[in-house]
């Protein structure tokens, strides 16, 4: 990584030479980690919305030209050719897999899918209207009490260890939240289906009767996972980071970032665009709603369109909208109000010249909510189907900052606004 030199100059006259770090895309980034020490300031960045916290080569993104990559793939060939597993290991391991290393990595994948039967035990301690997310969390932060003696961080071998087993287990452990909010027997995995299949079957099937899986329905499952499974460092990402940069064991970590994840301004977004859908009503309305997104004294916002990263457009809403319509035609619920309701307000803000102009375009969390509900998951675990998809990143993540020799521990710094200095007063003289 190639440095220039960034002049600063303090109020008080003295200068300083910051480095500017470079990546391979991308803004350049000044080092300021010689600031307090030097000139004994801090600098101020609410939310982190200007600051680099880390060197990653996993993700990159260019919310100007609308740009995601994975270690340097375009999503959109990845989401054309690959398949979530592959996009898995890419994440892992840096590069895409061999055909035997591909065989080999999706075997192990399958082999670790089953749960303990105390952890499945654990949800008999819910109540069957717990939150599947709350389970999620509580589950995953469990399953350092079953895998304590494989939790060595600077064990490599462990290291994959953690990563299979978050990655393979998290859908039972998802299907199990379902399960017992609908009140039906738990399913076990079956090793015979890919990841997306074992999935639907566990969610749908019951003892009763054969369960047939679509596979349109796992089609679309394993594209909304590769468009999830990483987004650079979001807040559920970064909270997977600074846990796990106090040496905590990395499953806690990642219970921190089911956690970060669970937030309406995070994960909960494609669950909030089901509830405006249902606010507007009927496409009668939708003049009437648009029209109050359009002012500015209104607090009504229309969910799923624009982005915080992304100011031209979502890379993955351009490609989820296919399927999307794909999946609406053959479950055969385009004449469903709910549905006609989405596509209907979809058609007027692609045409909207106020959405247009401010590049308010439909996102990614705007079709994942609608095909999530087409498949008939229900709005309390569309968060939780977030989460699946970006395991896998949260777990690169992790492996990516607990193998820097570099790394040290999260310690953010504040502005301090409180009273200065007090002395003690005896109650009785308040």
């Amino acid at each position: 990584m190639s440095e220039d030199a960034y002049r600063l100059t303090s109020p008080s006259g003295s200068e300083m030479e910051l480095p500017v770090r470079k990546g391979t895309a991308g803004p350049d980034a000044i080092d300021i980690a010689r600031l307090y020490k030097e000139q004994g300031v801090f600098t101020y960045d609410p939310g982190f919305v200007a600051t680099g916290s880390c060197e990653s080569d996993i993700t990159f993104i260019d919310g100007e030209e609308g740009i995601l990559m994975y270690r340097g793939y375009p999503v959109e060939q990845l989401a054309a050719h690959s398949s979530f597993i592959e996009v898995a290991y890419l994440l892992l391991h840096g590069n895409l897999p061999t055909t035997d290393e591909l065989a080999g990595f999706d075997q192990t994948i399958r082999r670790h899918t089953m749960l303990n039967e105390g952890m499945l035990s654990f949800f008999k301690g819910f109540r069957y209207d717990a939150h599947p997310m709350a389970m999620l969390s509580a589950v995953v932060g469990s399953m350092s009490a079953y895998y304590h003696d494989e939790l060595d961080a600077s064990n490599p071998r462990h290291r994959d260890k953690f990563a299979h087993r978050i990655l393979a287990k998290l859908p039972t452990i998802a299907a199990a939240a379902y399960k017992l909010n609908v009140g039906q027997p738990f399913i076990y995995p079956r090793n015979d289906l890919n990841y997306c299949e074992n999935l639907l079957h566990m969610l749908f099937a019951v003892p009763a009767e054969p369960y047939e899986i679509d596979p349109v329905a796992a089609e679309a499952l394993d594209l909304l996972f590769i468009l999830h499974a990483d987004h650079e460092q979001n807040c559920s990402t970064s909270t997977v980071r600074m846990a796990g940069s106090s040496g905590a064991n990395p499953y806690s970590a990642i219970a921190a970032g089911i956690s970060a994840l669970w937030g309406p301004a995070h994960g909960g977004a494609n669950e909030s665009v089901l509830t405006m859908l249902e606010e507007i009503g009927d496409a009668s309305q939708i003049g009437k709603f648009v029209a109050k997104a359009k002012d500015k004294n209104d607090p009504f916002r229309l969910m799923g369109f624009g982005h915080r990263v992304y100011k031209n457009f979502d890379p993955r809403a351009t490609i989820i909208r296919g399927m999307c319509h794909k999946v609406l035609a053959r479950l055969d619920q385009r004449n469903t109000p709910l549905f006609d309701l989405a596509l209907e307000l979809e058609s007027v803000a692609l045409k909207d010249e106020y959405f247009i102009e401010k590049n308010l375009y439909p996102n990614v969390d705007f079709y994942s909510g609608i095909i999530y509900k087409a498949l008939g998951i229900p709005t309390s675990m569309f968060t939780v189907m977030f989460a699946l998809g970006r395991s896998v990143g949260w777990a690169a993540h992790w492996r990516e900052m607990i193998a820097n020799p570099k790394g040290k521990i999260s310690r953010p710094r504040q502005i301090y606004t409180g009273p200065t200095v007090r002395d003690y007063v005896p109650i009785k003289k308040r």
